[in-house]
């Protein structure tokens, strides 16, 4: 059975190995994936711990769902104390890594220590051995799945590894599977990096016996119809995620130039179309791949057509490296976008972050804050496709002071650098806001800033609110599981009613981090896409577990506050533009300058902003202050926290 998955408990110190079966208690209160994660990481990490001392821990995990009959179920949720931000480390990654690892009989790997060399962890069938990885220590992120491959005699083996980036400690580099499969953007791939650990791998062939096989395909197809029926999943299977590109930058939604403009000028290069040529040219008629158990086929695979990478193949790119390498750093070219791609896939860095911090860079150099002398040579300034390749380098190996500098993550390099410096870094809690930018959309800023790993857009982003849809169909979304009868608006520039609907992407999106299911299977993006009706019925065909869709809705509530009391644990202040629930200044005082009538112009208005994070609070169970009421923990059967239960 699904529920009979395991969490085994790594010692890199000792070498010991604890394998725990996972009570069913815990399960109705936590599911999987991020939600145990969660629970896991207040329970097992110190207060105030340093991310890179080897009492914290590293988490691995795929939700409960991972390895069944259910469609798009193969999320790996990795968790630890993120040495970007000084809170919450979560990244969520696709491909065939968790799946492998429920075959394997687990769904939790907890990593503590740290191990006197490089090593990785080998979970196969009950079982767990920690291996030598010195002569693969160095290597770059899918040559390190190879290898592993290689020292195992089975092509079949999955691995989630580090690169370069994650072995040189960078704050934000990632830990991936696959080519290009990314659980991203807080570091989690330093601190894996910090305890001498270059990979978790998995094989198994043990069986997984479904509760109820016959219902399970059944609803399935049903599922997969729905999924594949939806336009923007159509539309997603042919172009994959640039497609947003499109659409976001012709209506001015994107910043560039770090945050002076909202609309990148001449980027016919990087359209999906064209990109989508590219991959065809190079990779043929069915150039589109998806992760495992998935029907939308997502990304493209792809050649480098040009350059010193030429010929080099990646998969990708995604609308995140559009903004990054392109909007951000004002260089749209789609050979620096594939090649920058491939480099972050290669060295497992995160693109948004390193595409924000790059630009940032820039625009300190073009303001005179940067030290002329300290720039190694490189010519920072916006619309040099060499320098954004250059620092690409430069950051994953920390060579020369700026390489190094900025390889420390925002916050840390703003006070290194000094002067004014932090009033031009576009981050909350210390993580880079998306490329987007929210100034025309106060639901979209008000997710950047109450996303609990820091600035956002798949913890709680409401993308459907660009879509004007009718106040009725807004109803029917917002109206379930639970019912709500407050204020709603199909115009995206208002801002009543947006808190009900950030606080509702929030649960939804948790829901699915603890299923183990897609995002793009959800209303993240199509408002006609499977929701917690159709989550409580493929749970129970599944593992057996009834729960109603008003009990997941309470799973993802508990899940979300126990991520919020780990913040608050760590030092989460409302309004600390550091360690806080607030935008950066310019969002309120610098109005955009290009794009469509309804956004030239537009900044968001902070006092009205405030009363909307209020408003959200209030819905979450939280005071003024953003602390957790009282009467919120006994609500979710949090006031024992941490219990230490398992």
């Amino acid at each position: 059975m699904p529920l009979d998955r395991k969490l085994a408990i790594v010692d890199l110190t000792s070498g010991d190995i604890e394998i725990k079966a996972i009570p069913l208690g815990i399960r109705k209160k936590f599911l999987g994936g991020r939600g145990l994660n969660a629970y896991l990481l207040l329970n097992y990490t110190p207060d105030d711990v340093d991310p890179y001392d080897p009492d914290n821990v590293v988490l691995l995990a795929g939700g409960i769902l991972c390895g069944t009959l259910a469609s798009a179920t193969g999320r790996c949720d990795v968790m630890t104390k993120s040495p970007l931000t000084g809170l919450l480390s979560s990244g969520n990654m696709g491909g065939f890594f968790t799946p492998e690892l429920a075959h394997a009989g687990f769904h939790h790997i907890l990593v503590k220590g740290k191990a006197e060399y490089p090593v990785y962890i080998f979970c196969h069938n009950g079982e767990v051995d920690i291996r030598d990885a010195r002569d693969i220590w160095g290597l770059p992120v899918s040559d390190t799945q190879w290898a592993i491959r290689q020292d195992l005699g089975d092509e079949e083996v999955k691995s989630a590894v580090i690169g370069p980036a994650g072995e040189n400690q960078v704050a934000y580099a990632n830990v991936m599977t696959g080519i290009k499969n990314s659980a991203g953007r807080c570091g989690a791939g330093a601190v894996m990096g910090s305890k001498n650990l270059k990979a978790v791998a998995a094989r198994g062939t043990m069986d997984i016996k479904i509760a109820y096989p016959e219902e399970a395909l059944e609803f399935n197809k049903r599922f997969i119809d729905q999924i594949t029926s939806a336009k923007v999943n159509q539309t997603m299977g042919t172009l994959g995620t640039p497609f947003i590109w499109g659409a976001t930058n012709s209506w001015g939604g994107i910043r560039t130039r770090n945050f002076q403009y909202n609309q990148t000028e001449y980027a016919d290069d990087i359209e999906p179309e064209h990109l989508d040529e590219i991959a065809e040219e190079t990779c043929g008629e069915y150039h589109m791949t998806a992760c495992y158990g998935c029907q939308v086929h997502c990304r493209a695979k792809y050649r480098i057509p040009d350059g010193p990478y030429k010929e080099v193949y990646d998969e990708g790119p995604e609308y995140t490296s559009q903004g990054a390498f392109c909007g951000e750093t004002d260089t749209p070219n789609a050979i620096t976008l594939l090649t920058a791609n491939h480099l972050v896939d290669k060295y497992g860095v995160d693109n948004l972050e390193i595409g924000s911090i790059i630009s940032w860079a820039m625009e300190l150099n073009e303001l005179g804050i940067l030290p002329a002398d300290k720039l190694d040579g490189v010519d920072l300034r916006f619309g040099n496709d060499e320098a954004v390749i250059e620092m690409i380098d430069r950051i994953c190996f920390r060579q020369g002071w700026l390489g190094d500098t900025l390889a420390k993550g925002g916050i840390q390099a703003s006070d290194i650098i000094g002067k004014n410096s932090f009033d031009y870094l576009i981050q909350v809690k210390g993580m880079s806001n998306l490329h987007s930018d929210e100034r025309a959309t106060p639901a979209l800023a008000l997710n950047c800033a109450l996303a609990s790993r820091g600035s956002d857009h798949l913890r709680s982003r409401p993308a459907i609110d660009l879509y004007h849809l009718p106040e009725p169909v807004l109803r029917k979304i917002y109206s379930s599981p639970i019912p709500y009868d407050g204020p709603l608006s199909s115009e995206h520039t208002e801002y009543i009613g947006k808190p009900y609907q950030v606080f509702w992407h929030e649960n939804c999106y948790m829901a699915v981090d603890c299923l183990g299911i897609c995002k793009y299977h959800t209303t993240f993006l199509g408002a006609t896409l499977p929701n917690f009706e159709d989550w409580s019925k493929v749970l129970y065909y599944n593992t057996g577990l009834d729960m109603t869709p008003e009990e997941i809705w309470d799973v993802a509530r508990r899940a979300n506050m126990v991520e919020r009391m780990y913040q608050l644990r760590e030092g989460l202040k409302r309004d600390d533009l550091r360690k806080g629930d607030m935008l950066n200044h310019r969002y309120f005082d610098e109005p955009t300058r290009r794009g469509a009538p309804d956004v030239v112009g537009r900044v968001i208005d902070k006092e009205k902003f405030v009363k909307m994070i209020d408003e959200f609070y209030e819905y979450k169970g939280l005071d003024k202050e953003g602390n957790v009421k009282p009467e919120t923990l006994k609500e979710l059967d949090l006031e024992k926290e941490p219990s230490h239960l398992l």
